[in-house]
């Protein structure tokens, strides 16, 4: 699900025909950090509904720029292979079950660096990510 405009707890419980009250959608989102496994839990009843023989999975690969932002374990420099070079921002995975029809977002994994590297050619300290984005969907 996406909006071009500013997005309410309340249009997203109208959007989901009452499956989803305001006051769920207000709890789930000020709660602790969530997880992807928790988030499909979530979805999971929505997908079964949908699933056909037709659907795919999509996994998409972003990254959404913060070129004027300190540092961090999440903001920090990727590899944008649609530029082709670095670009600090926020790496992110996303997956959607889609079939002919709709279109649902069943995963996603905001990629940490935390692992720190020399790069000796340079002399300075890099980051690095600790898991292989192929393998962030797996137990």
């Amino acid at each position: 699900m996406s909006s071009f405009g500013a997005t309410t707890a309340t249009g997203l419980a109208k959007l989901l025909k009452g499956d989803i009250n305001h006051d769920e959608v207000t709890q789930w989102l000020a709660h602790k950090e969530r997880t992807s496994a928790e988030f499909w839990v979530k979805v999971k009843p929505y997908v079964r509904k949908i699933e056909s023989e037709e659907g795919v999975l999509i996994i998409d690969d972003s990254i959404e720029e913060k070129p004027y932002t300190d540092e961090n374990a999440q903001i920090c420099w990727h590899y944008d292979h649609s530029k082709d070079r670095q670009v600090k921002g926020i790496n992110f995975l996303t997956s959607l079950y889609s079939n002919q029809d709709i279109a649902i977002p069943v995963g996603y994994q905001l990629i940490t660096k935390t692992e720190y590297y020399v790069n000796k050619k340079q002399e300075k300290q890099t980051v690095g990510v600790r898991k292989e984005k192929t393998n962030i969907f797996e137990n």
